[in-house]
């Protein structure tokens, strides 16, 4: 715990020498300060890379996750360092809102639907310029053993600018390598409850799979479709952790 929190207390900090730094550098750090929180609470991260041929444009890359945990945007950081859409209050969080701001969230009001063409098109410039924005289709977290339907919205951004999309799996283990719901963060549950459940797992480590990339084709709905399927394989299948751990990922 006080190794977290020294972390975190260092957040602001970070954040202020990020804006001096170059986008390299800044993903550098970002991707730094990710596994070094994850690691103060005591997980690990595990890569497997199926993305197959990396495109070497400018194009932008719509990372889309399945979602767990408030965790979830950091797994993504210490693969592939993005900004995330987000709801809008998290910026508001303790700790947590440091770190938002620090990851460049596009923040969506969820109670306010108007606002959602505003955010979709947010994206849509980033990923002109060649960024990388990463967002949870899902809406909401899920337990890691049951799914959310991938809502389409964001996806027309990835057909407005032209930028591939990326899906990621996200899944955690325990020390005995069994899928592990200690991290989610659903329903009532609060911030320090999770945090508390989070603590208490030992040798836990998050598995973050790249899956290969999809193309804007079709429209929005067939390309949630799509990558949702793909997203689900990838839960439904028994995964080999020998030869897997990959120290240095980063998505292009």
């Amino acid at each position: 715990m006080t190794r977290a929190a020294g972390v975190l207390a260092a957040a602001p900090v970070l954040f202020s020498l990020q804006q001096t730094l170059p986008p390299a550098r800044r993903e550098l750090l970002q991707r730094a300060f990710a596994r070094m929180l994850l690691s103060s609470l005591g997980i690990r991260v595990v890569v497997k890379d199926n993305r197959g041929e990396v495109p070497h444009d400018n194009r932008g890359v719509l990372v889309v996750a399945n979602h767990i945990s408030w965790l979830d945007p950091f797994a993504i950081s210490a693969v592939a360092p993005s900004s995330f859409v987000a709801r809008a209050d998290l910026l508001t969080w303790p700790g947590v809102g440091w770190l938002a701001k620090w990851g460049r969230t596009v923040p969506v009001a969820r109670e306010q639907l108007r606002s959602l063409p505003a955010a979709v098109e947010q994206v849509a410039e980033l990923l002109s310029l060649g960024k990388r924005i990463a967002v949870f289709p899902e809406g909401t977290t899920w337990c890691g053993r049951s799914w959310g339907k991938m809502r389409p919205a964001f996806f027309q951004a990835a057909f407005d600018s032209g930028a591939v999309v990326s899906p990621v799996h996200i899944r955690y283990r325990d020390a005995d390598g069994e899928i592990s719901t200690a991290p989610c963060f659903v329903g009532e549950d609060g911030l320090g409850d999770s945090l508390m459940r989070i603590l208490r797992m030992r040798d836990a480590s998050v598995e973050v799979t790249l899956l290969p990339y999809e193309p804007p084709l079709g429209d929005r709905k067939t390309l949630a479709a799509r990558c949702e399927a793909r997203l689900r394989h990838a839960d439904s299948t028994a995964l080999n952790w020998s030869g897997f751990f990959s120290p240095d990922p980063v998505v292009a």
